[in-house]
């Protein structure tokens, strides 16, 4: 005979803490492993280069997906943002422009990204995965045309060096600038997403979009700004890219993509309503950071890292909402 008992209330509650410390219980054992077998792990020279060259970027980059996603869109141009901005920024500096010149046009460059989106998903109705799709191949395209099919821009000379030094290699009590930079983002993010108005109606869009309008809220407006927004912390990203190598990659911006939205979802893990936010977001990028890490300390090929990073994501997800409908 079935068993037709309802669960007790210590029991959903049980479930539901184990489904929402699903990713942090993940990030706590992946640490200890790697600590245990990966050789020179926590040693200070590799925490810092996992933080400065795997953190801090697709840390931004996730952030301004995080309030697309948030808004129930999806941004497969922030590589774009990324690489733009850099290119503008690495030619303003080629050309002699001084740094604050170079960054306010990197930042346009990617601003100009977020204002084409909003335009073709706002005014022209199109849908956002298939409108930043174009984007893309758009923007990829800007930069072959741009770099002679893709040449990569290096800058050797001394003379280039102070606006990068100003970036990289400065800081505040002993707080690299990158970092700094990071932290502002995040907070910056945090009180637009979780303690303004804008961010409730943002996340209202996401939750329930067809009530928002109908309530009278300017949903093409907030729209809109929620792209330009992502593509504008995306161009960020990209004059900080540049300012570690001091060189301009066409495409390399393309490589933040997937990991800044698989971020973005694991995070929602340890949301009671499965929602994006800020602090999952930037604990998804340490998950998938220091696996990457650990993974090539151990001695793992790039191809194999692409399989444990995978297979990661299936069981923190698998679990976590598995879990959550079995408390359901």
């Amino acid at each position: 005979m079935t068993d037709t008992t309802p669960p007790t209330p210590s029991r959903n509650l049980s479930f539901e803490a184990l489904s929402n410390y699903a990713v942090i219980a993940a990030f706590v054992l992946i640490v200890v492993f790697f600590a245990i077998f990966a050789d020179g792990f926590l040693s200070g020279e590799n925490l810092m280069n996992l933080v400065l060259n795997k953190v801090v970027i697709l840390a931004i980059v996730a952030l301004g997906m995080t309030l697309v996603i948030a808004a129930g869109g999806i941004d497969l141009s922030v590589g774009v943002s990324v690489d733009l901005s850099s290119m503008i920024f690495i030619m303003m500096i080629a050309a002699g422009m001084s740094g604050v010149f170079a960054v306010a046009g990197g930042l346009a460059a990617a601003i100009c990204v977020g204002i084409v989106n909003a335009i073709l998903i706002n005014r022209l109705k199109i849908n956002p995965f298939l409108a930043t799709l174009g984007v893309l191949f758009i923007g990829e395209t800007v930069q072959r045309v741009s770099t002679q099919g893709g040449v990569p821009i290096y800058l050797t000379r001394g003379e280039y060096s102070a606006p990068f030094d100003a970036i990289v290699r400065t800081g505040l009590f002993g707080v690299p600038t990158p970092v700094i930079v990071l932290i502002v983002a995040a907070l910056a993010v945090y009180i637009a997403l979780h303690r303004s108005v804008f961010g409730r109606y943002v996340s209202a869009l996401g939750a329930a979009p067809d009530v928002v309008r109908y309530s009278g809220i300017r949903v093409p407006l907030h729209m809109s700004m929620v792209f330009i927004a992502c593509a504008a912390i995306s161009g960020v990203a990209g004059i900080l890219l540049s300012s570690t190598v001091r060189s301009y990659v066409p495409f390399s911006g393309d490589a933040f993509l997937l990991d800044a939205i698989g971020a973005t979802f694991i995070g929602t893990a340890i949301s009671a309503e499965r929602r994006p936010s800020v602090f999952g977001t930037l604990l998804g990028v340490l998950l998938l950071a220091v696996m990457r890490n650990g993974l090539l300390l151990i001695g793992w090929n790039f191809f194999w890292q692409q399989v444990g990073i995978g297979v990661l994501v299936f069981l923190v997800l698998g679990v976590s909402f598995g879990l959550r409908r079995r408390n359901d």
